[in-house]
């Protein structure tokens, strides 16, 4: 789902994937994902964001995981796109931050039972922290699992404002709309990265 990209964005898309199904919507990530999922039809939805690659066994992981009827939805285990030491370390502590709170964000392909999905009323519409507090709804609903299966999402944002800096942002954003900032409020500290 496009949100009025003004580059090459549905060309290339188009090219890389002639069969996919590309849809436009309203701009901000939380709109976008729920006009995907209004437009679908599936069981069980997978949100993923255009950075970032499913593992081939990524159909077959859900599956498995979703056999057991307590799990609401869950997420994957997330590589870096640039095979560094800073990386591995952004990657590891991103998958063990998630796993110690339950909480997702959408770099790990976020996916969820339809009717859960719909329970929830989708994504809320913030223009920022919209998989946290998606994630926080879905963990009142059941269980969540991590699939350990990696996918791999790009590193720009952490290469471009360096790893320690957006560590300490990404912490710091998170810390602020837990303690109840508007999320936005807390996009002006959120820079676009394209």
């Amino acid at each position: 789902v496009d949100g009025g990209s003004q580059d090459e964005t549905l060309a290339r898309a188009a090219k890389a994937s002639p069969a996919a199904r590309l849809l436009s919507g309203p701009k901000g990530r939380a709109r976008q994902m729920n006009t995907g999922a209004e437009a679908s039809s599936g069981d069980v939805l997978l949100f993923l964001h255009a950075d970032t690659l499913l593992p081939q066994t990524a159909g077959n992981d859900i599956v498995v995981a979703l056999q057991d009827p307590r799990i609401v939805g869950g997420r994957f285990d997330v590589r870096l796109d640039r095979d560094t030491a800073w990386m591995s370390i952004v990657a590891r502590l991103m998958n063990f931050r998630s796993r110690v709170t339950g909480i997702a964000t959408g770099d790990q392909a976020l996916f969820v039972r339809r009717p859960v999905f719909q329970d929830v009323g989708g994504f809320p519409d913030i223009p920022l922290m919209e998989d946290i507090a998606f994630s926080t709804q879905l963990k009142q609903k059941g269980q969540l699992v991590a699939i350990d299966t990696c996918v791999i999402t790009s590193a720009r944002r952490w290469t471009r404002h360096g790893p320690l800096r957006t560590i300490m942002r990404m912490w710091v954003l998170r810390l602020l709309y837990f303690a109840g900032v508007p999320a936005a409020r807390l996009k002006q500290w959120y820079p676009e990265t394209r």
